[in-house]
C-alpha cells in the first residue's frame, strides 16, 4: 500500500490587502487639493493676525488720538483712523477676534443641536419624529432675521454678545438636522444597531456610540460651512446695530461705522470690509473641500 506523504510544514498564509486607513485617506485628499491649502493659509493668518494683531500696536481697542480725527494710513496709524481718532488697525483685529471667536461657537452650537433633534427624530420615530420635525420646519418658516433683530435688541444689549451666539445657534440647525433625520432611519436598520438593541444597550447610547459617528463626515462639513454663515449673519446684525453691543467690538460693528465714509475716508471701511470677505473666502474654501473629501460621492473623489 502507497502511502502519501503528507507536509508537516505550515501552509502560507493568503495576503491580505492592507485595510485602507480612512484618516490617511481624508488627509490625503485635503492635501492635495488646492482651494483647501490656500484656505488653511488664510485662516491662519487671519487668526494669526487677529490674536497677535492687538498685541503689536501701540494703540488700544478703546484709545483715542485726538491730534489725528479721521487721518489716512500713517506710521503711527497702519489702518488709519476714524472719526473720533480710534486706531482702524486696532479696532479691526479685536474685531475680527470677535467675530472669529462668535462664529466657531455658533458652528459648534447648532450642529450640537441639529444632530441631537435629527438623530433622536430618525431614530424613535412616532410622536417623537413628528413633533420635532414639527418644531423643525415651524423654525424654517419664520422670518429668522427678523426675529432676530427684534430678540437682539432686547437681549443681547443685557447679556453680551454670548446671546447673540445663543440666538443664532438657535436658528441654524433645521436643514442639517433633515439630513441627519434621514440618514438616521437609513443607519437603525442596519445589523450592529439590531445587535445593540438585543443586547439592552439603552437607546441613547446607541445614537452615540453607533448612529452619530457613522455621520461625522456630514456633521463636520456642516460645522465647518457653518461658521461663516455665523459670521455673515452676526455681521448683518451688528452692521444694523443689533448685534454686538458696544464696548464690545466686531468687524459688523467697524463696518457700520466707517460705512458712511466709504467714499470720502474709504480707510475706515475698506480694510474692515476686505478682512470679513478674505474670512468668509477661506472658510468656505477649507468647508468645500471637507465635504469633498469626506463625502464617498463627490465628483472630486471619482475623478
Amino acid at each position: 500500500m502507497s502511502t502519501t506523504e503528507v507536509s508537516t510544514e505550515p501552509a502560507e498564509a493568503p495576503s491580505v490587502p492592507p485595510t485602507p486607513n480612512r484618516l490617511k485617506d481624508i488627509l490625503r485628499q485635503l492635501l492635495g487639493t488646492r482651494r483647501v491649502i490656500v484656505g488653511l493659509v488664510m485662516l491662519v493668518l487671519l487668526t494669526a493676525l487677529a490674536f497677535i494683531g492687538p498685541l503689536i500696536s501701540q494703540w488700544d481697542v478703546g484709545e483715542r488720538d485726538y491730534t489725528s480725527l479721521l487721518e489716512g494710513i500713517s506710521p503711527d496709524h497702519w489702518f488709519g483712523t476714524n472719526r473720533t481718532g480710534l486706531d482702524i488697525f486696532t479696532q479691526t483685529m479685536a474685531g475680527l477676534q470677535k467675530s472669529l471667536l462668535i462664529g466657531l461657537m455658533v458652528a459648534v452650537i447648532s450642529t450640537a443641536v441639529a444632530a441631537i433633534v435629527g438623530s433622536f427624530a430618525g431614530y424613535f420615530g412616532g410622536f417623537t419624529d413628528r413633533a420635532l420635525t414639527w418644531i423643525a420646519d415651524l423654525a424654517l418658516v419664520l422670518p429668522s432675521f427678523v426675529i432676530l433683530a427684534i430678540l437682539s435688541r432686547h437681549f443681547v444689549g443685557q447679556g453680551g454678545w454670548f446671546i447673540l451666539v445663543l440666538l443664532l445657534g438657535a436658528f441654524s440647525w433645521m436643514v442639517t438636522s433633515k439630513m441627519v433625520r434621514g440618514l438616521t432611519i437609513s443607519l437603525r436598520e442596519r445589523e450592529y444597531i439590531h445587535a445593540a438593541r438585543f443586547m439592552g444597550v439603552p437607546s441613547y447610547k446607541i445614537i452615540l456610540r453607533h448612529i452619530l459617528p457613522n455621520m461625522s463626515s456630514l456633521l463636520i462639513a456642516d460645522a465647518t460651512i457653518m461658521v461663516s454663515t455665523a459670521i455673515i449673519g452676526e455681521t448683518a446684525l451688528s452692521y444694523f446695530g443689533l448685534g454686538v453691543q458696544s464696548p464690545d467690538v466686531s468687524l459688523g460693528v467697524v463696518i457700520a461705522d466707517g460705512a458712511s465714509f466709504a467714499t470720502t475716508a474709504p480707510w475706515v471701511f475698506l480694510f474692515p470690509t476686505a478682512l470679513l470677505v478674505l474670512l468668509v473666502l477661506a472658510v468656505n474654501m477649507i468647508g468645500d473641500g471637507l465635504r469633498d473629501a469626506l463625502d464617498p460621492m463627490s465628483k472630486s473623489r471619482r475623478s
